[in-house]
C-alpha cells in the first residue's frame, strides 16, 4: 500500500491487520476510457462585426492564445451492441489573434470562437432500472423523478497548445455553422457572430489532448479501516504577507524541468 494513500492530512500507515470491517459504498467505477491526441487543422473562427472589419484589413494574423471555454457532451446508446454508448462532444475555444494591418504596426487583439466536434464509442455496461432519491422538495406530496440507469460520460481537456493561424481568402458569403453555439457562449463576445459576406476569414490549427471515460454508480465492498478524522489543527492565516511568504517552498520545478517522462501505453478514441 503506497505510503500516500491517505494524502498529506492523514500520515498514519495502515497494515491488512489493521482492517476494522467491511464496508459498502456507492462510487462511480469507470467501465471503460480512451485517451486521444487531435491535432485539429484549419478551424474556421467564428467573428463579431468588428472583429470581422479588423480582419478583412489585416494583412497578416498570428494566434496569440487558445482557451477551452466549453464542452457540450451527449450520450447515445449504440444499435445493435449492447452496452456500447457514442459520446458525442463539442468542444468551444475561445481564441486570441492578433492581426497586423501592416508589416511593422502594433497588433491589434482580436477575439473569436472555433468549434471542433468528435465522437467516442465506449462500453459502459448494462442497467435497466429506474433510480428514485430522496433529493426533492420538502414538501410531502412531491415525488421524486426518477432517473434512468445510463452510465456518465466524463470528459478531461488539458490546456490546447496554439499551433497556427492563417488569413485566407473568403469565396462568398460565410455559410451558417452546422452546429448550435449556446447563448452563454455567444454573450462572451458582445453579440451576434458575422454570417453575411465578407472579405476573409481566419483557419487556426490547434492541438489537443483529451481522456474520456463512461462511469456508472455501483455498491462496491471494500475494507474500512477508520474514519476519516482530520490530524491538523485549523488555524487562521496571518496577516504578515512576508511570513505568509516564508512558509511557500521554493519553485524549483519552475526553473528546473524535468526530464520527458518515459512512454506509457495509450489508448486512441474510437470515431
Amino acid at each position: 500500500m503506497p505510503d500516500n494513500m491517505m494524502g498529506t492530512e492523514y500520515e498514519t500507515q495502515f497494515r491488512c491487520d489493521d482492517i476494522k470491517e467491511s464496508v459498502c459504498i456507492n462510487a462511480p467505477r469507470i467501465y471503460d476510457s480512451c485517451s486521444d491526441k487531435d491535432c485539429l487543422e484549419d478551424l474556421p473562427v467564428l467573428l463579431t462585426k468588428p472583429g470581422q472589419c479588423l480582419i478583412d484589413k489585416a494583412t497578416s494574423v498570428r494566434l496569440n492564445n487558445v482557451n477551452v471555454c466549453n464542452v457540450a457532451v451527449s450520450l447515445q446508446p449504440v444499435p445493435f451492441h449492447n452496452g456500447f454508448y457514442a459520446v458525442d462532444m463539442t468542444f468551444y475555444f475561445d481564441v486570441c489573434l492578433d492581426a497586423f494591418m501592416a508589416p511593422n504596426a502594433l497588433p491589434m487583439p482580436v477575439k473569436g470562437l472555433a468549434v471542433f466536434s468528435k465522437r467516442a464509442v465506449l462500453f459502459g455496461s448494462e442497467g435497466s432500472v429506474k433510480i428514485y432519491t430522496s433529493d426533492c422538495p420538502d414538501a410531502p406530496e412531491a415525488l421524486s423523478t426518477p432517473s434512468q440507469n445510463c452510465p456518465k460520460a466524463v470528459v478531461q481537456v488539458a490546456e490546447p497548445i496554439a499551433l497556427s493561424a492563417k488569413l485566407s481568402e473568403r469565396r462568398g458569403p460565410c455559410p451558417m455553422p452546422p452546429f448550435r453555439i449556446p447563448e452563454s457562449i455567444m454573450r462572451r463576445y458582445g453579440g451576434e457572430f458575422v454570417q453575411s459576406e465578407s472579405n476573409k476569414e481566419v483557419l487556426v490549427s490547434i492541438g489537443m489532448f483529451t481522456i474520456v471515460q463512461l462511469e456508472r454508480n455501483v455498491q462496491m465492498l471494500i475494507p474500512a479501516f477508520d474514519f476519516c478524522i482530520p490530524k491538523k489543527e485549523c488555524t487562521a492565516s496571518s496577516e504578515d504577507p512576508c511570513e505568509l511568504f516564508s512558509t511557500i517552498d521554493f519553485p524549483t520545478s519552475e526553473f528546473f524541468p524535468a526530464d520527458c517522462p518515459s512512454d506509457k501505453r495509450k489508448h486512441n478514441c474510437g470515431e
